[in-house]
């Protein structure tokens, strides 16, 4: 294993668990909270990434929806539409210089659009320990 060759793709979750762009405000977060996540990935019909919804933005949204009395907002509605992503193919070391930035925690990783996973600071952390490790194996 080379240092140049370790990429976003060996490092990210596979995407497993989405959000549909067509869902309500309350499925997301009743999917936020099955499945302990902070936020989620958007997609549309054809696994495109299409935005990001945080239990921020959720928490918001319903805030509001408890005082009028709603629940038919869908995700499409207060997503984030302007979403960070790397590419599986962006080396390790590059994207752990971009994080130390100040930028998100956590990238949906795309190919041409569609989403194939997810990579966060701790998945950054850990490859960069393999990586020393190997490092020090092969001295």
């Amino acid at each position: 294993m080379k240092q140049e060759s370790l990429t976003v793709a060996d490092c990210m979750t596979p995407a497993w668990v989405t959000i549909p762009a067509t869902a309500t405000v309350t499925e997301a977060v009743q999917k936020l909270l099955k499945n302990k996540m902070l936020g989620g990935a958007v997609v549309d019909e054809h696994h495109h990434l299409v935005g990001y919804i945080s239990e921020q933005d959720c928490l918001k949204h319903l805030i509001t929806d408890s005082y009028f009395r709603e629940n038919t907002t869908l995700v499409s509605d207060i997503m984030r539409h302007d979403v960070l992503t790397m590419s599986g193919e962006m080396s390790i070391i590059d994207l752990a210089q971009i994080m130390t930035q100040d930028k998100p925690k956590k990238y949906p990783v795309t190919d041409h659009r569609k989403l194939i996973g997810e990579i966060t600071r701790t998945d950054v952390l850990a490859a960069l320990l393999r990586l020393r490790a190997w490092h020090k194996e092969t001295a």
